[in-house]
């Protein structure tokens, strides 16, 4: 019987892989052959603790991972990895499928693994969609997003001017310019001090 080669990895280090690791045991893998990568996005193509699971499998072995997303990031990077280990006689174990392995030399079992592998990729998805929609509120909000704020000329702000004048609402305005109602207002103050300065030195 071949033996169980466990991985698990956190995408920062502020993160801690406990459960992963708690979970990996209670399904048959030994410390020794647990492997976890800190701080490395699934997304790379090269994780060390990753390459030496990777290396430590032989035929008859079985890659026990917590979720499918552990195993990589896209739907082709995860086929692929799969399609290797299948060639190399190596099963693999996901946990959050019944912890039964998925074999990927069956019709069947590719099937549910490439379905697996694109809900994976889409949950992803929809986690990134949160992530845009959560910053763009925080943006028409005024919210301070850290970076560098964007530069505005005056003939954007005085073009701004001329669309409130001309009856758009102030907060739409901003919004379009992401910044708040407030910061355009200032800039709308500070630019005019500039031309009545610009008016007194003429």
């Amino acid at each position: 019987m071949g033996k169980l080669i466990g991985y698990a990895h956190v995408s920062t280090k502020a993160q801690d892989a406990d459960r992963q690791i708690k979970d990996l045991i209670a399904a048959g893998v030994r410390r020794d052959d647990l492997y976890v990568d800190h701080g490395v996005s699934g997304a790379r193509a090269s994780r060390p603790a990753f390459d030496r699971a990777l290396d430590a499998l032989h035929e008859g072995d079985t890659l026990v991972i917590t979720t499918l997303d552990r195993l990589g990031r896209s739907t082709v990077n995860m086929l692929s990895l799969a399609e290797q280990l299948r060639s190399k006689g190596i099963n693999l174990r996901v946990l959050n499928l019944g912890g039964g392995n998925v074999d990927t030399a069956t019709p069947m079992g590719s099937m549910v693994f490439t379905v697996m592998a694109a809900l994976a990729q889409m949950e992803l998805e929809i986690k990134r969609e949160r992530v845009t929609d959560s910053v763009t509120k925080r943006r028409a909000a005024g919210g301070d997003l850290g970076g560098r704020r964007p530069a505005f000329t005056d003939s954007q702000i005085e073009n701004a001017r001329r669309l409130i004048d001309a009856g758009q609402p102030a907060t739409h305005v901003a919004r379009d310019l992401g910044m708040s109602r407030a910061t355009l207002y200032r800039r709308i103050a500070d630019l005019d001090v500039k031309q009545w300065m610009k008016i007194q030195k003429g």
